[in-house]
């Protein structure tokens, strides 16, 4: 049996950014069918089942995923290359958030501010442990710390994802001050 982390990762692919590959499709809110995700995912020669998907669902660490009220579906929480309405409501961000990055990205990011690229949104934390962890999984990390009110204050949206993950479209340099 594969591993809990191995799955997630499985159903972060597919849930995210490529439910295709199992021939899934996902509704404009990023849903999917539990019953038809299992049994196209065993088709697919990965073993899954319920019970496994709930264990996944309820032990990883980041909450990457979400079961609707009625128990039917499962969807990511954020972190979509595809387009989907989240329906997440604008919300007033903190003073400050963190953004977690590898070194190798830092020139960029200065030149450029922080881009969605191939997301729907920029994924901040809003603190400074769970931002240099987000930045380990890329290398060397380092944090830049947003100033998240003065851009609300500015005009820019900010919402919270379920699993308190703050998104936004982008972030302009000027918003952005490196740590050491």
């Amino acid at each position: 049996m594969k591993s809990l982390i191995q799955i997630s990762k499985f159903l972060s692919l597919i849930l995210r950014h490529q439910p295709e590959t199992i021939g899934l499709k996902l509704d404009d809110n990023g849903w999917a069918n539990i019953e038809e995700l299992i049994a196209k995912t065993n088709q697919k020669g990965q073993r899954l089942n319920r019970k496994l998907l709930d264990e996944v669902v309820t032990t990883n660490d980041k909450q990457r995923f979400a079961i609707s009220d009625d128990g039917l579906s499962i969807r990511a929480n954020q972190g979509h290359s595809l387009q989907v309405d989240l329906k997440l409501v604008a919300k007033q961000p903190p003073e400050v958030l963190y953004h977690g990055t590898a070194t190798r990205f830092v020139t960029s990011i200065l030149e450029t501010g922080l881009q969605a690229k191939s997301r729907q949104q920029v994924h901040l934390s809003s603190d400074i442990p769970t931002a240099i962890k987000v930045g380990k999984r890329h290398g060397k990390a380092i944090v830049f710390t947003v100033a998240a009110q003065q851009m609300y204050t500015d005009g820019y949206l900010f919402y919270l994802s379920e699993n308190q993950v703050w998104l936004t479209e982008k972030v302009p340099s000027k918003y952005l001050q490196q740590n050491n």
